[in-house]
């Protein structure tokens, strides 16, 4: 076993921490395969009455997927990220199918990949620290994971808004928009991570708590409004005249992010609400990401974001004038060969 995660079972539960507390936890192809054998055997183990994960040291459970090792990928002309991200899909789906309870504590930053292993819980628990976002539009690519899955479903137009900013919420806000489901103290984590199966989840609605207030609930009236247009650019332009100083901090946000990424995910949300189930909106991802892959821009975010970190990546196109309707569909259209994650139609 990987020591980047710790896999045990102690009182009934199967419990799994991610172990990269430097990294933030961020995800390696060997954690999500260890994590997705111990999740299958448990699954069928009937010592095993319930699933705990959580993050080690104290910045977050898990920062998303290791996109280091993504940007060296395209660097080398590989396709590894594929498989990886396989691997990634399938241990999401599993987890948004358990037939135990699976509880995390969402404590910290959850980002990304982190939203993939903890968000499809049934039982998740956000602190005064959490910190929860998608900013995948950041680095020219989408929310994927099943984000489309889940900001699809989120009240009203909350998902589009958090897809195309890349924005960071707390707990009250995750709960708003159905991330999470019990806000603790962070302090009582420890104390509740050594309890047998049955008295943890007592124990968390027990003691669950009201979250300070967040921001979404209030900025619900004009984020529905504006953000209930088809296309990226009637967004803005509602964005820009509704008068309301969040929507054209909004507005600026957006247009920071790269354009494609930016239209492509818009779209992906729009076809994901008329999906039924979390695999299809995967292999709806699978199939945006393999493009995304051999596209220049997912590369430069990267480049921008975390390897020179100059923070100021050049998109190609450069604006949202530029992204042709049809380059839009063409991430829409499977690869020739491409299989799906999810039996069916890629």
């Amino acid at each position: 076993m990987s020591e980047d995660i710790l896999i045990r079972v102690t009182g009934g539960v199967g419990r799994i921490t991610l172990n990269r507390p430097r990294a933030i936890n961020a995800l390696s192809d060997d954690m999500l395969r260890e994590m997705g054998k111990a999740l299958t055997s448990w699954a069928t183990d009937a010592a095993v009455h319930a699933v705990l994960l959580d993050g080690a040291g104290e910045r977050g459970l898990c920062a998303g997927g290791d996109i280091r090792s993504i940007y060296r990928a395209i660097q080398d002309g590989t396709d590894g990220p594929i498989g990886f991200w396989r691997e990634e899909y399938q241990v999401n789906a599993l987890i948004a199918n358990y037939p135990k309870p699976y509880a995390v504590f969402m404590d910290g930053l959850v980002m990304g990949g982190g939203v993939g292993v903890s968000a499809h819980g049934s039982v998740r628990v956000v602190t005064e620290r959490t910190a929860i976002g998608m900013p995948e539009v950041s680095i020219g690519f989408i929310p994927d994971v099943g984000g489309t899955f889940l900001l699809s479903r989120a009240p009203g137009e909350l998902g589009t808004h958090l897809a195309l900013t890349g924005g960071r919420i707390g707990a009250a806000d995750a709960i708003l928009c159905g991330l999470a489901d019990q806000y603790l103290p962070s302090a009582v984590l420890p104390e509740l991570a050594e309890l047998p199966a049955e008295q943890l989840l007592v124990e968390i609605a027990a003691r669950a708590e009201t979250p300070p207030a967040g921001q979404l609930a209030e900025d619900r009236e004009w984020i529905d409004s504006c953000y209930a247009a088809d296309t990226v650019e009637q967004i803005l332009a509602n964005l820009h005249g509704s008068g309301h100083p969040g929507a054209e901090a909004a507005a600026k946000e957006i247009q920071a992010k790269a354009p494609t990424a930016v239209k492509v995910a818009l779209r992906a949300l729009r076809t994901a609400r008329g999906l039924s189930t979390v695999e299809e909106c995967l292999n709806l991802e699978h199939r945006l990401v393999s493009r995304f892959l051999t596209a220049p821009d997912l590369a430069e975010g990267i480049r921008a974001a975390v390897i020179d970190k100059d923070r100021n990546p050049t998109w190609h196109p450069a604006t949202l004038a530029e992204v042709a309707d049809a380059a839009v569909e063409e991430y829409f259209t499977p690869k020739p060969g491409q299989q799906p994650v999810f039996g069916g139609s890629a």
